[in-house]
């Protein structure tokens, strides 16, 4: 299978142009995705290849916008809504979890809802408080939205063709650090990747760190130096978190006896508290020591770098947990 390297963001577009061409009903809507290309440039060219019509610049309006969507998704097409800044997704909660998430049970199937809504998430650009949240956890609590977090640009490709074939909502979160950032491999063949299928980054077996999205690459950077220490990490990407693939995790906890989990988003009634309660009730017989989880400082997002920065996990941090996961495990 022949390979190129493209950024996260080309990814995304690459994506969203194979699936626009394939599926007529798919058109995309949001703010400055049409003839300025997307703030992020992943919607960059789609507008002169397909048109105002299925590429749509709308008001500065999420609840707006989103229901027009969600509205649009029961009538049989598959609108794929961009939330410029996922922290913005805040302004269209009732459209996503009161109306999309519900409707096709509501309706005991009669009507579906396929929609993808594509989200940013993450810290680390000096945005500020109220552009630099990841609130993904929010939906994976929500029955009726499947929640991706891809941390590749393989992973995103794949992931989002996969959503956009999907008859129910899908709530895509991109980190959008690693649209410039992070490139990698991405097949010239047409592919897929299935929802719920974790993905083993790099195999170790003295401990087990479960990352998400951006924090999957300081993740492999941290076991590359726990490596020169003498300690193997196995490192785990869920991918999505609804559906979630429990049983890669729980296998390679009861081979490592030890976990680390770690995720941009807060730690209180979070992700890594959910991911450690999967560990402690599957591999709770495996276990050496407590499952140690990493997750953003609980504070507001600084603007200033030095202070933002001290609120994000980084290998150093993560290190350090890994340490005191196999110190419990020496007692």
């Amino acid at each position: 299978m022949s390979t190129r390297e493209l950024t996260f963001a080309q990814a995304i577009r690459e994506a969203l142009d194979e699936e626009l061409a394939r599926d007529p009903n798919i058109f995309i809507l949001g703010e400055d995705v049409g003839a300025w290309g997307g703030v992020f440039r992943c919607t960059e060219g789609l507008y002169e290849k397909y048109g105002p019509e299925r590429v749509i610049d709308t008001p500065l309006s999420e609840e707006g916008f989103v229901g027009l969507a969600v509205g649009a998704a029961m009538t049989g097409m598959h609108p794929v809504p961009e939330i410029m800044f996922g922290d913005f997704i805040t302004l269209a909660m009732d459209q996503i979890v009161n109306q999309a998430a519900k409707m096709r049970y509501m309706t005991g199937g009669q009507l579906k809802v396929p929609i993808t809504f594509r989200a940013t998430m993450g810290a680390g650009r000096s945005s500020g408080a109220q552009h630099s949240q990841s609130w993904h956890a929010w939906f994976a609590h929500v029955p009726g939205l499947k929640v991706v977090v891809p941390s590749t640009p393989y992973d995103a490709k794949g992931l989002l063709k996969t959503a956009l074939r999907e008859p129910n909502p899908v709530v895509f979160f991109e980190d959008k650090v690693m649209y410039a950032k992070i490139k990698g491999p991405v097949p010239e063949e047409e592919y897929t990747i299935p929802f719920g299928k974790a993905d083993i980054k790099r195999e170790g077996s003295d401990v087990t760190l479960v990352a998400l999205s951006r924090m999957v690459h300081p993740t492999l950077a941290a076991a590359e130096m726990l490596a020169k220490e003498g300690i193997s990490a196995e490192v785990i990407d869920p991918r999505t978190l609804t559906p979630l693939d429990e049983e890669t995790l729980i296998q390679s906890v009861c081979k490592t006896g030890g976990a680390v989990i770690v995720d941009e988003g807060y730690n209180r009634f979070g992700i890594t508290a959910e991911l450690a309660a999967v560990i402690a009730y599957g591999a709770f017989d495996y276990l050496d020591a407590p499952v140690e989880r990493l997750g953003a400082m609980d504070v507001p997002i600084p603007f200033s770098p030095p202070l933002e920065f001290a609120t994000i996990p980084d290998e150093q941090k993560i290190i350090e947990r890994v340490h005191k996961v196999l110190e419990g495990r020496r007692r």
